[in-house]
């Protein structure tokens, strides 16, 4: 059986006020000819499909068009799957993702949007063409701080973080027991298949200890007080493979060679562009092994759709360096201005720059104004270029909020945001 792990799609999301629909139906289409190509049977998309919990019409048309033709149910498709695995992100709204879940089932695509109120409802059981079960899925979602404990007077942020991280992994121990349970029924109780070694794959979408980040990569803090609380690792033992979402660096969970974050397959801005994206196929042999199937796991790499660059330093670096970018192709270009005099036409200068070629300015940054006098503007900088944390942390540098008052605010303002994502609100 062959698995591929995804997540992080973020359909509908802008660079810096730039629309990216040309990307992501590129990638989808690359996506359907890769299910085809490595003959596919299970595609996992961890969590945050879309990038807000009120998607566009045309994300919303990718995404169900997508959904359509990796079905091998539409006949006139060559590329497809068996099965489709989609959980809710934090940016996902539940109760969207789940309005067609019923119809979506007849095409053999499971949703789980948010936790059910019985964990065995995310316990999803995947039979091949002859009705017999060759894969189990825990389809954990995006774990709320509702879903999962219950607050008590007199705690503190340590307390409260404490008994969160201890509730995600009770949440993962308790679903795979169930599976581990589930399959030695089968194997006792059929006789006419082996299912002793029928594989046991964990989704989620949460920030394990020891996850690497890119600076403004989009990723949103998932919960209220410190982060890279979960510790994953010691939920290992329960799934033959962990297929992680949030994260947007590929990477493994501590050493494993089977959980793993698969990472959004697009850059979120030009310092991600800077590190290769891909998925992971997941490839399990149950013929060998009585007791356990065998597991490999690979990358694939995903291409570049749309030409990303980050272009810093002083005025003469950036000069040169979008010199040299003139006769390229038609990138998107961030420009940081580094150094330490002002230059006061920083953008005619660089605009100038690259006047007559393919290459297209998203952003000039002038990181001195930003050192010298936190909390103001950037030149040339929009609203919608940054996103409401970093708005808040703003308004804190030019009240000059005191040190020590600053991490109860901060903490604060971000129940706030948690108990709106977690209503559905935008």
């Amino acid at each position: 059986m062959r698995l591929l792990h995804t997540s992080d799609w973020h359909l509908g999301r802008t660079l810096y006020g730039k629309k990216r629909t040309a990307e992501f139906e590129a990638f989808l289409e690359w996506l359907l000819a890769t299910l085809d190509e490595q003959k596919v049977d299970v595609l996992i998309v961890a969590g945050d499909v879309f990038d807000t919990t009120t998607p566009s019409t045309r994300a919303q048309q990718l995404y169900y068009r997508f959904l359509c033709r990796a079905s091998r149910r539409e006949k006139s498709e060559k590329a497809g799957c068996r099965h489709v695995v989609v959980v809710g992100g934090n940016h996902d709204s539940p109760s969207f993702l789940e309005a067609p879940k019923e119809l979506l089932s007849f095409l053999d695509v499971h949703v789980v949007g948010a936790a059910t109120e019985r964990i065995e409802d995310e316990l999803l059981t995947l039979r091949d063409a002859k009705g017999i079960p060759e894969l189990l899925v825990c389809a954990v979602p995006y774990l709320r701080e509702k879903d999962i404990r219950c607050f008590e007077w007199g705690e503190d942020t340590e307390d409260k973080n404490r008994k969160l991280a201890l509730g995600i992994e009770e949440h993962y121990r308790e679903i795979g027991r169930l599976a581990e349970e589930r399959r030695a029924e089968w194997a006792n109780g059929e006789a006419s298949v082996s299912a002793r070694n029928i594989p046991i794959v964990g989704t989620g979408h949460l920030f394990a200890m020891g996850g690497q980040t890119t600076e403004g990569d989009g990723v949103r803090d998932l919960y209220v007080g410190t982060l890279a609380q979960v510790n994953a690792e010691s939920l290992l033992s329960c799934f033959d493979y962990l297929a992680l979402g949030h994260l947007h660096s590929p990477q493994k969970v501590g050493r494993s060679e089977t959980a793993r974050y698969s990472g959004s397959p697009l850059p979120m801005n030009t310092a991600e562009a800077e590190r290769g994206k891909s998925v992971v196929l997941v490839e399990f042999d149950s013929g060998k092994f009585p007791e356990k199937p065998a597991v490999n796991v690979r990358k694939l790499s995903v291409p570049v759709f749309q030409e990303l660059i980050r272009v810093a330093g002083d005025i003469n670096a950036v000069e040169s360096r979008l010199g040299e970018l003139r006769c390229g192709g038609g990138a998107w270009v961030e420009v940081v201005y580094e150094g330490e005099t002002f230059v006061p036409n920083l953008r005619e200068r660089v605009f100038a720059q690259v006047a007559g070629s393919n290459l297209e300015i998203l952003r000039v940054k002038d990181a001195r104004i930003l050192r010298n006098t936190p909390g103001t503007w950037n030149e040339g900088e929009t609203l919608s270029e940054l996103d409401e944390s970093d708005v808040f942390l703003r308004c804190m540098d030019a009240r000059s909020i005191p040190a020590e008052n600053r991490l109860e605010l901060w903490n604060a303002y971000r129940e706030v945001l948690a108990s709106l994502r977690d209503s559905g609100a935008e």
